[in-house]
């Protein structure tokens, strides 16, 4: 705590027997000195000063407020309340001491009390509409509906009739089982603005809400005879047919809603949804929803939410393939730059192994989506396999620039992966193996990037404990798969292991169906320098046969002993 300075403490200790007006001087000098150091942010100084004050002066009301602020601080709820009940006391029109009990009061849900200090303040500044609005929550909160809706009838007073005030009221009186008088409420607002008809919607619907039927459907259809279009009252009386299970007029006045111009689209969406959970839930004639989704796309499109929600129906029906996709076509006609509805096109793409329609539609989308990471990769696989090395490198090259902290991990790995095969291929071994360690941050148990990162390091006899490690994670993860048990036991005879080595080239050879001739002069090699010349001879013979213009092969089996390449 500060120390107080020495002519502070002199007043301390002096003011027994003094005056009322030197007391008084005295507490001014405490209290701005107070203020002082709470500016200062030296609480401890300003709480010791503030007590005293209050010693000094008991009738002192913002020694109390502020005190009570410290009490705030200090989490002791009970004083803070005291000392600012203390200071609304002393000073009851001081208005912020009377809003800081309010709150005070609210905060620890004691309404009932709130709502007194509230209409304490109201009664001293009437002007202060947000009090009204105060006190009209502090009334929900007490369910004292009478006094709420009394609140609202004097904001109303204030602020005018407004379709806010009215229908709040009209549900309180709902609330309360008045029902004639929520309907009087909204009836109220229609003769008002008799010329406004969506409030004329609101009487009806509080009609139908409140058992008058057959009174609120008349005036729907008074509405829509003055404006055929009014979407409000189309949407009201759908719902009515739909409760009373009058179908044929529910689907009549919901294809009105949905062809009617002033249908929003947000709208128009909503709808079609019921209409597709309604048909699939009554098993239902798929072709009239397609027919209704035909009439709404036949005219103008605002967006492509529809055609969207279209082809999205018909791939759920399992409708053919050609037909989704030319929706989707349709999606792409009128938004190009819908990614999703591209992507969908490039798996059926994918699917069909239509390279070049994959590669064109990757393309385009490169021009609509550049920041999507899918369609380079997609680009470049196409492009791999139709083996145009230098365009797939391209298309990875240039995806790199996309990827990011939100980009999915498992596609980033691959795409690294087969930009690190690629960059091998060109000759590039180094930028080859940051390829593959990029593969590997990402996702490190990508073991196709093991097998040929572990493979490519062991052919040129570099890291090849890591090349060991890598690859025995490949073996343990499927160990019937003839190309990793393959690069294992390569590794191994890279190390010299040779007897380990031909257990697993072994195995290898029992699981290639294929009778790879690289697993097969491999399994030679390995023969060969487990002293068995005869059996690596065959073998050299067998794959030779798979590869006849293979050198090297030749030399070995002329020579009966192992060439490096």
């Amino acid at each position: 705590m500060r120390k107080l300075g020495l002519p502070l403490l002199l007043l301390f200790f002096s003011t027994v027997g003094l005056a009322e007006e030197t007391v008084g001087l005295i507490y001014d000098t405490f209290f701005f000195e107070a203020m002082v150091q709470r500016q200062k942010g030296n609480n401890d100084a300003a709480f010791d000063l503030l007590q005293h004050c209050i010693s000094l002066n008991p009738q002192a009301a913002e020694a109390y407020y502020y005190l009570a602020q410290y009490y705030q601080m200090l989490k002791n709820d009970s004083l803070a309340q005291q000392h600012y009940l203390k200071a609304a006391e002393l000073e009851p029109d001081n208005p912020t001491f009377l809003e800081t009990v309010a709150q005070s009061y609210i905060s620890q849900q004691d309404y009932d009390k709130a709502i007194t200090v509230v209409n304490q303040l109201y009664e001293q500044d009437k002007g202060r509409e947000e009090l009204l609005e105060m006190l009209y929550e502090l009334y929900l909160q007490t369910e004292n509906y009478d006094k709420a809706i009394e609140t609202l009838n004097l904001i109303e007073a204030a602020e005018g009739k407004s379709e806010r005030l009215s229908y709040t009221k009209s549900e309180l009186f709902t609330k309360m089982g008045d029902k004639e008088a929520a309907i009087a409420e909204m009836k109220a607002l229609s003769g008002h603005y008799p010329n406004d008809l969506n409030y004329k919607g609101m009487y009806a619907d509080m009609l139908l809400r409140n058992d008058e039927e057959r009174l609120a459907v008349e005036i729907y259809n008074q509405i829509l005879s003055e404006e055929p279009d009014n979407t409000r009252a189309q949407v009201s009386l759908r719902s009515y047919y739909r409760v009373q299970g009058e179908d044929e007029k529910a689907d009549s006045i919901t294809e009105r809603i949905l062809l009617n111009k002033n249908t929003t689209t947000e709208q128009r969406i909503y709808l079609l949804r019921q209409v597709v959970a309604d048909n699939e839930r009554t098993d239902g004639d798929s072709t009239k929803v397609l027919a209704m989704f035909h009439k709404l796309l036949a005219k103008p499109q605002q967006n492509a939410d529809i055609a969207t929600l279209c082809a999205a129906y018909m791939d759920l029906k399992k409708m053919p393939r050609d037909s989704v996709k030319a929706m989707l076509q349709t999606v792409l006609r009128i938004a190009p730059d819908n990614a999703s509805a591209r992507l969908q096109l490039v798996s059926f793409a994918w699917d069909d192994k239509n390279r070049d329609e994959v590669i064109t539609l990757c393309q385009e989308a490169r021009q609509y989506n550049p920041e999507e990471m899918a369609f380079y990769y997609y680009q470049g696989m196409a492009y791999y396999q139709e083996e145009d090395h230098d365009k797939a490198l391209e298309a990875f090259q240039n995806g790199i620039d996309v990827i990011n902290e939100e980009s999915n991990p498992a596609i980033v790995s691959d795409f690294y992966a087969i930009l690190g095969d690629l960059l091998h291929q060109k000759g590039m071994a180094q930028e080859a193996f940051e390829a593959y360690d990029s593969c590997l941050v990402w996702k490190d148990d990508n073991i196709m990037c093991m097998n040929n990162y572990a493979y490519y390091l062991s052919e040129l006899g570099q890291q090849l404990d890591k090349a060991e490690e890598m690859s025995y994670k490949t073996i343990k993860a499927e160990p019937k798969s003839a190309t990793y048990l393959d690069t294992y036991a390569w590794i191994l005879f890279m190390q010299n292991r040779y007897a380990e080595a031909k257990i697993y080239i072994d195995q290898a050879l029992q699981n290639d169906s294929d009778s790879s001739a690289v697993i097969t002069e491999h399994a030679g090699d390995i023969y060969i320098q487990n002293n068995d010349p005869e059996r690596a001879v065959a073998l050299w013979q067998q794959a030779l046969q798979k590869a006849p213009e293979n050198k090297v092969l030749i030399r070995k089996i002329k020579k009966r002993k192992y060439i490096k390449k």
